[in-house]
């Protein structure tokens, strides 16, 4: 095929989700329903936080932005799904195209850097519980938030300033639901090498870093509380631990799924799954997580405060 400038091409082809014409409204008011769930649940959080001063600490703010990131990373691509949908014009522009991968980017980025800074926080406050005000001081929290919101945008920035560069063939079908860079890296006629080496390395170290942060601070919990075996401490830990333990497990093993399980050509269908479960479900199940795990983010305390 003859290559096309990325200049030229106009516009991109989503072929959304494998499901029959006949169940498209059924999958239509599922997703549509769940992803208002998403944005009431994450955002009664948020409200929560800012109203009750007793969720003015270092792991409430965390939370906060980690709310937002989720709200903001299913808006990305479920409501251009739910329109391809409902209308079934599957076309998307070049630009929204590359700016829906931007920003998907962004806040995958995100979420992997919030859960590691969350897990730093619990390991400081059940390891080093005498000095955690002073550890987890206002000014380190500001900046670790500040320092995840910068290397994410400077990570999803350097990837779409890359894909800018190269030149697309004539086909512009994307057989996804959403605008993924391995997805439109299929598309390219050009040498895409340096591509392939910035995400093996680059985006390799952004990714297990996180990740590494993440094990190694659960690690050090696990032999502190075993360390002192008692039924009450490790319930406790437990109950401080085991919301942000379940995220962590659904937000890996979906990404797991998605882009370091080999597949082969005939599993595009499990692709598509683990990333509806990855961009739908994760973000939706983060509200009814912290808030069932956790006595202080119960509704009734968010109705307290709105009745007072």
């Amino acid at each position: 095929m003859r290559p096309k400038n990325q200049s030229s091409m106009s516009e991109f082809l989503l072929l959304g989700l494998p499901i029959r014409p006949e169940q498209q409204g059924m999958f239509f008011a599922l997703f549509l329903g769940m992803y208002l769930t998403t944005v009431l649940g994450n955002l009664l959080i948020i409200l929560l936080i800012r109203l009750d001063s007793r969720l003015h600490t270092p792991m409430y703010f965390f939370l906060s932005h980690l709310a937002f990131s989720d709200i903001s990373f299913s808006s990305v691509t479920v409501p251009k799904m739910l329109m391809n949908m409902q209308t079934q014009h599957l076309s998307i522009p070049y630009v929204a195209c590359i700016s829906q991968m931007y920003f998907f980017i962004f806040f995958v980025c995100l979420d992997n850097f919030l859960l590691a800074v969350m897990a730093y926080d619990r390991y400081v406050a059940i390891c080093q519980p005498l000095h955690y005000t002073t550890v987890m001081r206002e000014e380190l929290c500001i900046l670790l938030v500040a320092g995840s919101w910068f290397f994410s945008c400077a990570h999803a920035l350097l990837h779409t300033l890359l894909l800018s560069r190269l030149s697309f063939c004539a086909d512009n079908t994307i057989p996804h639901f959403f605008c993924d860079l391995t997805a439109l890296l299929k598309l390219i006629c050009s040498d895409t090498s340096l591509n392939e080496l910035v995400i093996f390395t680059e985006g390799g170290v952004f990714a297990f870093l996180p990740l590494c942060a993440i094990l190694g601070s659960y690690i050090r919990i696990g032999a502190t509380i075993l360390g002192v075996p008692s039924i009450k401490r490790i319930c406790k830990g437990l109950s401080t631990c085991g919301s942000h333990l379940l995220v962590v497990f659904l937000y890996y093993g979906t990404l797991a799924m998605i882009y370091f399980i080999p597949s082969s050509n005939n599993s595009k269908v499990k692709d598509i799954i683990a990333s509806v479960i990855y961009t739908v479900v994760t973000p939706m199940l983060n509200p009814f997580i912290y808030s069932l795990r956790n006595r202080d983010m119960k509704l009734r305390h968010l109705l307290e405060k709105l009745c007072r």
